[in-house]
């Protein structure tokens, strides 16, 4: 007889769930730092935030703070509590990590599109890692995961769009190279989560 065998599907701890998070919103906040200070753009609510800050010099954090509130009334109802508790978490964490960066790190010189690219490469792996632990960064992140777990339109490929939208809006902000240098960025960092956050690709 053919032997069958299975996996168990394993529910992360409580502690994976904090070292993860703390994890994931430590790698968005730094590549959010390459982006503000190399003065490019991205999509999502923190592309609004970007622009946001850059025309009234308020802090990021606060911009992407306050941006979150409105989209966690769907997350309640359409994600449950458990995930809206730990997107809120990384929410808040993100927008106190990516201020208190600044207070540990100077860079004198950068080169825009180095940072710009390996920025949003970084945020990537963070949005991957929260991905996997039932957590997003709010916005347009919790509409693509709703949209993809109720009708199988994968959240990569979803948010590509509204990120390259979000980003060509911004013209009147930066420089052209910025603002093609702002869309590749934006097409690699969903790419991706297109490549790593499929429907039943994981197990836990």
């Amino acid at each position: 007889m053919d032997s069958v065998i299975t996996t168990a599907k394993l529910s992360h701890t409580l502690l994976e769930d904090v070292l993860a998070i703390l994890i994931g919103t430590l790698m968005v906040s730094f590549g959010i730092i390459l982006l503000r200070q190399s003065g490019a753009l991205t999509g999502g609510t923190a592309g609004m935030a970007f622009l946001l800050h850059y025309l009234t010099h308020v802090s990021f954090g606060i911009a992407f703070f306050l941006l979150n509130l409105p989209f966690y009334y769907l997350s309640i109802h359409r994600m449950g509590w458990n995930f809206t508790l730990k997107t809120f978490c990384a929410v808040a964490l993100v927008s106190l990590f990516s201020d208190l960066h600044t207070l540990f790190i100077h860079i004198d010189h950068l080169n825009p599109f180095y940072a710009t690219l390996f920025g949003n490469i970084i945020m990537g792996l963070g949005f991957i890692v929260l991905f996997r632990h039932k957590a997003s960064l709010g916005g347009v992140n919790i509409l693509a995961l709703y949209l993809q777990d109720k009708y199988a339109i994968r959240a990569g490929k979803f948010q590509m769009a509204v990120d390259v939208t979000i980003v060509l809006a911004s013209l009147f902000v930066v420089s052209i190279p910025m603002l093609i240098t702002s869309v590749l960025g934006a097409t690699i960092l969903n790419l991706i989560i297109a490549m790593n956050h499929r429907p039943g690709r994981y197990t836990v």
